[in-house]
């Protein structure tokens, strides 16, 4: 490996990493079916990327020598390029996973509790609907995980996604918990709220 491609592999964002930890797993995969596969199994404890930063990814993997490609022949009604790992991406692959200082603390960005917070510019009616929403949002999801759990159960290959996705069912029904709490919360708030004899509080919610 040449110092500039040193140089691209230390740069390597996570996205690119988690590219290459879907072509980790044994065949060959073209771009779209590597969308499919994180949509249904990154998404659910990281992110899905969009289908063109996914193919950005490829080709810088390609470029350092991580992947490799083929295209299909004219046996196929459309050309299609399939990507594997190499040798030389999976053994980087295994030093970037084995590295736990890289992994960092989880990123939280709760669009409903951020609407929460300001609150007092909503009509409390509005923001219990927006907990009900999410409420069922969130039940979609835990549904889906389990789905993708199930597909994964019979797969030894799958071993370790599983385990993925099984602390992802327990996130989705922490995350209903947190919510029925809140849906909770907000009524006591309202109650307050029509508590004549109770005077807001003018003061910000934060030290200092």
């Amino acid at each position: 490996m040449t110092s500039s491609q040193e140089s691209k592999k230390q740069e390597l964002p996570p996205t690119a990493w988690a590219v290459l930890g879907l072509l980790s797993f044994p065949g060959e995969r073209t771009g779209y079916e590597l969308k499919k596969w994180a949509d249904s199994s990154l998404r659910f404890f990281y992110w899905s990327p969009a289908i063109s930063q996914i193919y950005a990814e490829l080709r810088r993997l390609e470029e350092l020598g991580y992947a490799a490609s083929v295209r299909s022949g004219p046996e196929e009604a459309r050309a299609k390029r399939r990507y594997a790992i190499t040798d030389a991406g999976r053994g980087a692959l295994a030093g970037w996973a084995a590295d736990t200082a890289e992994a960092g603390p989880p990123v939280l960005k709760h669009g409903l509790l951020l609407r929460i917070w300001l609150g007092h510019l909503a009509e409390p009616e509005r923001l219990r609907a927006m907990v009900g929403e999410h409420l069922e949002r969130t039940r979609g999801e835990l549904a889906a995980v389990r789905e993708a759990m199930e597909h994964a159960s019979d797969v030894p290959e799958w071993t370790f996604p599983a385990l993925a996705l099984r602390w992802s069912e327990r996130q989705h029904l922490a995350e209903l918990e947190l919510a029925e709490a809140l849906l909770t919360d907000l009524d006591g708030l309202c109650e307050g709220r029509r508590d004549p004899g109770r005077q807001a509080d003018g003061d910000a919610p934060t030290p200092g």
